[in-house]
């Protein structure tokens, strides 16, 4: 029954975000200007207030000195959205590791947050025990958090575009952003490889080339040299490509 019951509410959520964009009846929260910037990287991270799973929250205060991850929804119990918050559950402590916060936001209300948690933590997902969700989700039933971070605009009368991913850092700028289509998946390793790419940029001041993967050789902007050697000579622990392309070694 509770299967049965489930069944019908994911189907009615998924029927009414795809009918919200015919529907220019709209509910009065998304009649107002729907023209809202995306805070874009190297800009200050819009700070709010709001409740969540795991109490009221200001953001980003009280996320101390830590990196964070916005990872917003467009309603609870959608499919994708599931699948993704229970493969970040199984990563949490991975996040931990690398110095990272998960903050989830999604335009349900809090009440609807705390039976989608609790119906996600039942679950047996890929043969794998059950999660145990500990990052908060955000109750943005207002659209405030998404309108904020650019996630509502004109193109839609509906909040199946609020599907964006801000990695911010302890300076709460922003440092990345990505955006999904709700129909597909987010990676969440690539969200694990991107923090440690942007944390190996910031600590060795260098740069990671495509589909670089911890362990990976990095990217420098010059080879580094010395009064007695010429432009060419390349130093122990790096090699060259060409000369807009020079490597440092990861074992350097």
């Amino acid at each position: 029954m509770k299967r049965l019951t489930l069944l019908f509410v994911s189907i009615f959520i998924m029927a009414s975000l795809w009918s919200q964009d015919m529907n220019n009846g709209s509910s009065a929260a998304l009649k107002d200007d729907r023209n809202f910037r995306i805070p874009l990287i190297g800009e200050k991270a819009p700070s709010f207030y709001a409740e969540s799973t795991n109490g009221a929250i200001n953001f980003p205060d009280d996320f101390g000195i830590s990196w964070k991850i916005l990872f917003a929804h467009p309603q609870d119990f959608t499919p994708v959205c599931s699948s993704e918050l229970l493969e970040l559950s199984y990563l949490q402590n991975q996040f931990e590791k690398l110095g990272v916060k998960l903050l989830v936001i999604s335009t349900d209300p809090l009440e609807t947050h705390e039976q989608w948690k609790k119906a996600l933590e039942q679950l047996d997902y890929k043969g794998r025990d059950k999660a145990r969700i500990r990052f908060p989700l955000v109750d943005d039933n207002k659209l405030e958090v998404s309108k904020k971070y650019g996630m509502i605009h004109s193109a839609t009368n509906s909040t199946r575009y609020v599907r964006g991913v801000f990695i911010i850092d302890p300076e709460n700028i922003v440092r990345a952003v990505y955006f999904y289509p709700m129909e597909v998946g987010r990676s969440t390793a690539e969200l694990l490889r991107t923090v440690t790419a942007l944390k190996t940029v910031d600590n060795k001041a260098v740069m990671t080339p495509a589909d670089w993967t911890p362990g990976d050789d990095v990217v420098v902007p010059y080879l580094p040299t010395t009064k007695a050697e010429s432009s060419n000579d390349v130093p122990e622990g790096y090699y060259r490509l060409a000369w807009f392309l020079n490597y440092k070694k990861a074992s350097n």
